[in-house]
Parts: C-alpha cells; structure tokens; sequence
C-alpha cells in the first residue's frame, strides 16, 4: 500500500507577502517625544501619589480609628452643612445677582467690580484678613460695635455655631462672585427673542424669569451647582485659614482633617482615610458631572 506524504509549505515572509516593516512618520515621532514628558510628570505627580494615598487610606485599622473617633462625625456634619446649605445659598445668591447685573444702569459696571473683587483677591491672604477682622479682643468688626454701640462683640471664633456660621458666611462672600459671573454669561446667551415672544404672551416680572430664564438656564445650573459641591469636598483654605478648625476642633471639615490628622497628629493613613472617606460623595457627584455634560454637550 503506498503511503501518502504530505509537505507542509513554508511560511510566508513579509518580503514574500509585499508588505514592509511599518515606521513611524517624522511628525509621529515628534509627537510621542513631546508626549513622553507629560506622561512622565502625570505617572509621578498625580497617578502616584493618588495611588499611594489610597494604599495608606485603605487600612482597615486606620479605618476603624476613623470610625471610632467623634470628631468625624462632627466633621462629617460640618462638610455636609458646607455642602448643602452653603453651595446651594451661594448658587441662588449668584442666580439673583446675576440678573441684577444685567440692570441697565450707568453705574452697573462698577458694581460688578465690587462684586467681583472678592473673587480677584488672593484667597489665602482674604481668609487670613479675615480671621483677623473677626477677632474677638482686637478685630476689626467687634472693635465696630464697641465704637458706635459700647457693647462687647460676640465671639465670633470662640463659640463653636458662630465661627461655623463665619465660615459658612465667608465661604459665601469669596465665591459668590465666580459663579455669578458664570450666570452672567448664562444669561447673555439667552435669545432675546424669547422674551420679546413671553412680553406678547403677556409675561411680566417674575413670569420672564419662570417661563424664560430659569427653563434656559435649568441645565447650567444643576452642572454648576455639582461642580461646585465637588470643589468644596476639597477646600482647605476657609476653614483652615478663618477658624483653623477651631473652637476645641469644632468647624474642621474632611479636607481640613484629613491634613490635620496626617501632619499635626502624624499619621498619614489615618489622614488619608479621612480623605477617602469623601469618595462616596464624591465618586457619584463627578459620575452625575461627566453623565450630564455628556448629554447636554457641555464642555467646560
């Protein structure tokens, strides 16, 4: 019986199939070498540390001291007041501002400059400014009151609900300014057409603001109001600079704790922990952010 042989035929190379090595174009090249430094600075200025610091922060005995420490949960009060009360105040603040600004009165632009100068000035120099104006022996605002009324200033930073309400009420006043500026543009941008057609349909006041302004501006508002909750997790500098988490440690919020707990206490992880234990707000305001930017083709 014959037997069958089979050869197996040698692979094709690439000089074989015409097809040649492929390089990469001179544009291309440069490309990836300008690319290279910031990847490099991104790996180790922000990948790292935010890698490093959940490393520490995930300790389950750092969190579990966390936990069992009352001064969180007066911390977690305070950022929750911060976030609720004060953003939210600020935003409608800067909505009623806004359209007040828009007024047209020959002195309006030096109104908007004095509105908007808080929000120029440095913040640190501001908050530290402050702090000393609300002074109870020598500040600026009690030595007032002494002068005109000869009575003593409260203590504004000695009583735990009056330095809370300073911070709350100062917090407001230095970003007020930014966001009203923001609905400012908002407003603009609203085709004048809209209200001419709502004047026909017999809308006056604060009909044009329900049925034409608020409608238009309902999109921009909510993004705006979610920003600034996510920015206002992590300042530091109000409470820091105005109260320095005082008094008895009663105004701190997390991002003040966080950095106290890791350089004045000396325990990083246990600061990290703290840090982290912002993620469950801040991990669905950012998702809701990036949801809602996508849908309305916001690009900030």
């Amino acid at each position: 019986m014959a037997k069958a042989t089979s050869e197996r035929a040698p692979p094709l190379t690439r000089s074989d199939t015409g097809r040649q090595p492929r390089k990469l174009a001179p544009e291309h090249l440069w490309g990836v070498v300008f690319v290279l430094p910031y990847i490099a600075i991104f790996l180790l200025f922000v990948v790292y540390p935010v890698g490093y610091g959940l490393w520490l922060g995930a300790d389950w005995t750092k969190l579990q001291a966390l936990f069992a420490d009352p001064l969180y949960y007066r911390t977690a009060v305070n950022t929750l007041i911060l976030l609720l009360v004060g953003v939210n105040l600020k935003m409608f603040i800067a909505l009623l501002l806004s359209g007040y600004l828009l007024q047209p009165y020959k002195w309006m632009p030096f109104v908007f400059m004095l509105i908007v100068l808080p929000w120029a000035m440095p913040a640190i120099p501001t908050f530290i400014s402050v702090r000393w104006m609300l002074n109870g022996q020598w500040g600026l605002i009690n030595n007032f009151i002494w002068t005109f009324w000869e009575i003593e200033g409260p203590g504004w930073l000695t009583s735990p609900s009056l330095a809370m309400g300073s911070v709350v009420t100062f917090y407001l006043w230095k970003w007020v300014p930014f966001w009203t500026v923001i609905f400012v543009a908002g407003r603009t941008a609203i085709p004048k057409e809209l209200y001419e057609a709502a004047a026909i349909d017999g809308a006056r006041g604060l009909q044009m603001f329900r049925f034409v302004t608020f409608p238009m501006m309902a999109s921009l508002y909510l993004i705006c109001t979610v920003l600034s909750m996510i920015w206002t997790l992590g300042d530091y500098n109000t409470v820091r600079f105005i109260t320095g988490g005082g008094p008895v440690l009663s105004t701190h919020v997390l991002a003040t704790l966080g950095i106290r707990d890791a350089f004045e206490v000396g325990d990083p992880g246990l600061g990290m922990a703290a840090v982290i234990s912002a993620l469950p707000l801040l991990v669905p305001l950012v998702a809701f952010l990036v949801w809602k930017m996508n849908k309305e083709h916001v690009q900030l």
